[in-house]
């Protein structure tokens, strides 16, 4: 084979998209918690609240119960939903919400940025604790590089088990749904996912009239594809997509 041959089939494996799971964010450390910005409708006059920090007691966890358990710290995500508002701002703000994300990345040479393009799914290893009532209020958002910054991608985050232990949940991500300060945008458009600038969950409790203590911990925030999924809940997240269009 001769030379010419050679470099130009090394070009082209070399042109040849990463498909290998990718970690975006991991939760197991002082450091990583505190790269988190938090946020709840008391910022505003309501009187959620919201907690997130590490969680050393599932570094002791038992595998054996629980195959999926992280053996090492893990963010945990809580405090009380409530939707009452301070008397002076009754009738004028909304309460009822609660989240977390990534804080924006600034560097000498411009914002780091997560270019999911070569992936499909969006891959969360998380555990659903607090009360039951509160289960079935959590979101998933997403922000890009786009010109509207209030714009968010955003997906229901639906839990398999019911007995609050650990579980990878995949979301794919063309379901995610665009809103704009807690409304569908009427003209969705495809994500650009080359550049996701925040990935956060938040917990919505105003939506549905839920309140009551949560709590939620996460390990780990993947990019992956369907050869890395361990679970058969693909079609159930995507149709849920679809429901959340008349329900976010």
């Amino acid at each position: 084979m001769s030379l010419n041959i050679v470099t130009v089939l090394r070009m082209a494996g070399a042109d040849m998209p990463d498909r290998s799971p990718r970690t975006l964010f991991t939760f197991n450390s002082k450091s990583d918690v505190s790269q988190v910005a938090t946020g709840c409708d008391a910022d505003i006059g309501g009187t959620s609240t919201v907690h997130f920090d590490l969680d050393e007691s599932t570094a002791a966890e038992d595998r054996s119960k629980d195959p999926l358990a992280p053996m090492r710290p893990t963010a945990r995500f809580w405090g009380d939903m409530r939707l009452g508002v301070r008397p002076e701002y009754q009738g004028k703000i909304r309460g009822g919400y609660a989240g977390f994300r990534n804080k924006p990345r600034p560097t000498l040479f411009g914002e780091i940025f997560e270019d999911v393009s070569n992936h499909t799914y969006l891959a969360l290893r998380v555990r659903g604790k607090g009360h039951p009532r509160t289960r079935n209020s959590y979101y998933v958002n997403l922000q890009t590089d786009g010109p509207v910054t209030t714009d968010l991608w955003q997906h229901r985050l639906f839990f398999h088990r019911e007995d609050g232990q650990w579980e990878d949940v995949f979301i794919p991500f063309e379901s995610f749904v665009l809103t704009n300060t807690g409304e569908i945008v009427q003209h969705q458009i495809e994500m650009y996912r080359e550049k996701i600038r925040t990935i956060g969950i938040s917990i919505l409790g105003g939506n549905s009239g839920v309140e009551g203590p949560y709590e939620l911990n996460i390990d780990s925030i993947r990019a992956v594809n369907e050869e890395d999924v361990t679970t058969n809940i693909i079609k159930e997240s995507t149709e849920g997509s679809q429901w959340e269009r008349h329900a976010v």
